[in-house]
């Protein structure tokens, strides 16, 4: 029973503890974009840009990034 005078309040620090180091990585970004690395891996940046549009009065008209 003496051993609960310990364990709680080391669980409630622990807690504590774990919240600050969650609130530290959603504040720093560490969770901010989840699909946009896995979808870098799949893209090959070895192949040229397409080449510009012509517009109707000749000029050309850069692709959208």
């Amino acid at each position: 029973m003496e051993s609960l005078y310990i364990l709680i309040p080391l669980s409630i620090v622990l807690v504590f503890v774990i919240g600050v180091i969650f609130w530290w990585s959603l504040k720093s970004g560490q969770y901010d974009d989840m699909e946009g690395p896995a979808y870098r891996v799949l893209m090959d940046d070895r192949d040229a840009p397409p080449p510009a549009e012509k517009q109707p009065d000749g000029t050309d008209r850069e692709q959208p990034k």
